[in-house]
Parts: structure tokens; sequence; C-alpha cells
């Protein structure tokens, strides 16, 4: 197979998919997917529970053998090859650190198996510690006496410790509390810009795929229904499916012109719009007063969001949307009306 080349900046394919299928029994987990991932590339997988991501992590790590289809590294076919043979390493939910080992231990383990001498051994477990920002004298520690966020850094360490050219993740941040879980994804995203290496990374959380990747895998039903960037899956979703699971979304009725322009016509009502399209609007999009396209809205809710405050509405219609607004916007108290409006470039149109 000869490698494929980035379009956006002309980064080799370093894994490719292609018609990749699993089953159970009469369950079709992952679905024919095809997909390039570029070398150095930070790609997150995301959909919600049932969707197929961490079976397709999975087979792209060796841990599962497809029913379907073929995996190739670079230029070779390792569709049929298991997880020891494939340049890979991979973190999961639950680390699966040995509790009976030092941190240093924990690390070096693969390094053990394949006979490298201890002081070698040592120096690059020394190496990986600064790595992931933890300090020399942790090499000694018990590994049951590392916080939460510690081991996460020990499992990456250790993940590292092979070179693999490739590292998957399961939702390794997924059992851990917020204000740690957002430290960490600052702390990956930077380990990935200084490592380079390519990083396949599985959640649910909208949260973290938004902050840490490169470009964004949307799963539904065993298949990728979009890739793109963070700001273009946001912006531009495919379908329905991918703006609801991407975030807050008011799905319009609106009335689309030749030159493009709009006006409200059901506001919110999730029926079709003209030529089978739905009109998406961003909550922060909704803006306070009158502008290209205005309605009359009655507030329902007020949420006060630290900096911004979300604003619950509804149309005469009965149809209901969110409007998100910077500061505490305290005119908008509950029963009052006020108008609210968009501009027409604001309107992301979505095929069902």
């Amino acid at each position: 197979m000869t490698p494929a080349e980035d379009v956006s900046n002309g980064r080799p394919v370093i894994l490719s998919l292609a018609g990749l299928s699993k089953s159970f029994g009469s369950l079709k987990a992952v679905d024919d997917i095809s997909l390039d991932i570029p070398e150095g590339e930070f790609l997150t997988i995301v959909g919600p529970s049932g969707s197929g991501k961490s079976t397709l992590v999975r087979l792209l790590a060796g841990l599962e053998t497809p029913s379907g289809g073929d995996l190739f590294l670079r230029e070779a076919r390792i569709t049929d090859h298991p997880a020891n043979k494939r340049p890979t390493a991979m973190v999961f939910q639950s680390l699966a650190l040995f509790d009976h080992r030092t941190v240093g231990q924990n690390i070096e383990f693969a390094m053990k198996m394949k006979g490298v001498p201890a002081a070698q051994r040592r120096q690059r477990a020394l190496e990986l510690l600064s790595l992931v920002r933890l300090p020399e004298a942790y090499y000694t520690r018990p590994v049951t006496q590392c916080s939460g966020g510690e081991r996460q850094r020990v499992a990456l360490a250790r993940a590292f410790a092979s070179e693999p050219e490739i590292l998957f993740f399961d939702e390794p941040l997924s059992a851990i509390d917020y204000r740690l879980r957002k430290t960490l994804e600052v702390e990956l995203k930077e380990l990935h810009q200084r490592t380079r290496r390519t990083f396949v990374y599985i959640t649910h959380s909208l949260e973290e795929a938004m902050v840490m990747s490169d470009r964004i895998a949307i799963m539904q039903d065993g298949r990728i229904v979009q890739t793109g960037t963070p700001a273009e899956i946001y912006g531009a979703p495919a379908n329905r499916f991918v703006a609801s699971f991407m975030g807050e979304v008011n799905i319009l009725t609106v009335e689309r012109g030749a030159a493009g322009g709009a006006t409200f016509a059901e506001i919110g009502q999730p029926a079709e719009a003209p030529r089978g399209a739905y009109a998406m609007i961003r909550p922060e999009a909704l803006a306070l007063g009158d502008g290209p396209v205005t309605a009359q809205l009655e507030v329902t809710q007020r949420l006060l969001l630290g900096s911004r405050t979300q604003v619950h509405l509804v149309a005469p219609s009965g149809a209901t949307l969110i409007s998100e607004l910077p500061g505490s916007a305290p005119e908008l108290q509950i029963g009052t009306r006020h108008a609210f409006s968009f501009a027409p470039a604001d309107i992301a149109w979505m095929e069902t």
C-alpha cells in the first residue's frame, strides 16, 4: 500500500483503516470504517456509550481481531498482527499499573521483558519521569503511594517506555475529578506537542475532545459520521446528531432564500426546512437585541454560569431555544419578553 499524504499539511499517513468492521454475534460494533490518520496527529474519537469507539481502538491496538477490512501501518498490512508485534502502546481507563511495584519498576516493565540492561532501564525511566513532570525521587516510590494524577503520569511514562509510534488512550481521564481532569487535559496536549507522537484518544467528553485534539471523529452506531477539526465539527456539523452531541444547539425552521438570506418561520421547530435541510444556531450566536433576523422570545429560565449566562427561551409557537450571553444579564428575568436575533452567516445548514 502506498503511503497517502495529509492534504492539510503534507504529513504522511501512519495508520490507515480500510473497511474495518467488528461483529459480536448479530451486533455490528464497528461497521465498515475507513480512515487515514496522519503521523503526529492528535485524533480524538468521540461518541456516546455503545457507539463502538472502545471496540475501534482495541482493533487499532491489536487487542481485538477484526471481522472484516484491513489495517495498514504505513505500507505494511498489520491486520492480523497481535498487540505485542505492533509499534504501539495503550493507556487504559483502569491504568493497569502493578500496585506491588515501585514507580520505576512499573515504567521499566516492558524494557525488562525485552532484556534491556538494568542501568539503561533506569536511565530511560528517569528521562520519562522528567517527560511526564514527576520528580526523580518518585523512581523508588511505591505506586500505591501516588495520587490519582500521579498514577496517570506513571501510566503515560510506562506507555512511552517502549518507544511506540502510536499511543492509544481509552478514556484514561474519566474516573478522576473535574479539576484534575482539566489539568491533565492541558498536560496531555503539551506532551503531544513536545513528543509529536501520534495520539489516538477515545472519550465521550466533548470538552476533552475540543481542548486536546487536532481532529475529531464522531461515532454513531458503529460508524464514523463526521471528521474534522474541533472548529469544523462545532461550527458546521454534518447532521442533527453531531450538532446535538457537540453541545447545546438550537434547531430552527428557517426559510432560506436563493441569496442565503433567512427569516424566522416557526422558530425552533425541528421540522424540515426547504431543500431538505435543517438550520442550526449555536446558543452564543443567538444575541440579545434586534438584528438581521429577530423574534420576540419569553425567558423561562436563567442560569448563571460564571462569566456567562444561559437563558432558556420560548417562542410564541411554543418552540424552545437557548441563548448564552456574556455577563450576568440581569434584565432577563423569568417571564419577561425580549428581542433576540441572529445573522444569516451564523446558520449552519445540515442535511437531516
